[in-house]
């Protein structure tokens, strides 16, 4: 039995994530086009490879587990790449945090085998392959032949149709200023425009009122990043613990 919510207050029913990693869902501007280009044909990879590169919060993941699942290919975690890592078989892989590989010869490996299936590969990173400092001569030969292309941070106007989808994706009706308002103080990254929405219904329901700034100042004052000035918001993707391993 559902017990009703007091006057004034609505009950507020737990709902499932509206975020999925799908390709589609991207919404492109300069930074990302070239990227999505290239994602859109990954039968036309030279030699069947692929690396998006870009600083924290511009995408690399959404891209690579949006085409992965388009495709229906594996993916796998760099940090947790060592020995002889299984690699599964299909048409395609992709490898996040490929720059954090635990072990430079248990990448060398995955690329040898892909390379020898046939099987594609897309890595993720946050410099092009032929920047990363690699020891092993086989592994460096093939990351500097590899072709990488790379992803800025997501313009104003890309930042404003990502608040407004996620508020439309939720009903909700939010006033453009304060909109203009929220775009000026939330971290410049899409995942933080979408918690931010997702915590502005959240507390629009609850309040059964819409959304002002005030409700925004109080209820994303939280937010990592949220209020800060620009060098602050930028989200920090932290440093690999060190150089891969050889072993």
């Amino acid at each position: 039995m559902i017990e009703a919510a007091p006057a004034g207050r609505q009950l507020i029913l737990p709902l499932p994530p509206i975020h999925r990693y799908e390709l589609n869902a991207l919404l492109t501007d300069a930074s990302n086009a070239e990227a999505l280009a290239w994602l859109r044909r990954p039968e036309g990879w030279p030699q069947g490879r692929l690396a998006l590169f870009g600083p924290a919060a511009t995408g690399k993941t959404h891209m690579l587990q949006g085409l992965a699942a388009a495709r229906g290919w594996p993916v796998l975690e760099g940090p947790s790449l060592r020995g002889l890592p299984e690699v599964p078989p299909g048409p395609g892989l992709g490898l996040d945090d490929a720059d954090c590989a635990a072990e430079e010869r248990a990448l060398l490996h995955l690329l040898n085998l892909c390379a020898e299936r046939g099987q594609l590969v897309l890595l993720a990173g946050r410099e092009a392959p032929a920047r990363w400092p690699v020891a092993l001569p086989d592994l460096r030969s093939r990351l500097r032949a590899m072709p990488a292309v790379g992803i800025r941070p997501p313009g104003d106007a890309l930042l404003a149709a990502l608040l407004r989808r996620d508020f439309a994706r939720r009903q909700l009706r939010v006033e453009e200023g304060v909109q203009a308002w929220l775009l000026a103080r939330l971290p410049r990254e899409a995942a933080a425009v979408a918690e931010a929405a997702a915590r502005l219904d959240r507390a629009a329901l609850a309040a059964g009122g819409r959304v002002t700034r005030a409700l925004a100042r109080s209820v994303l004052a939280e937010l990592p990043g949220f209020g800060s000035d620009d060098e602050s918001m930028a989200l920090a993707e932290p440093d690999c613990p060190g150089p891969p391993s050889l072993l």
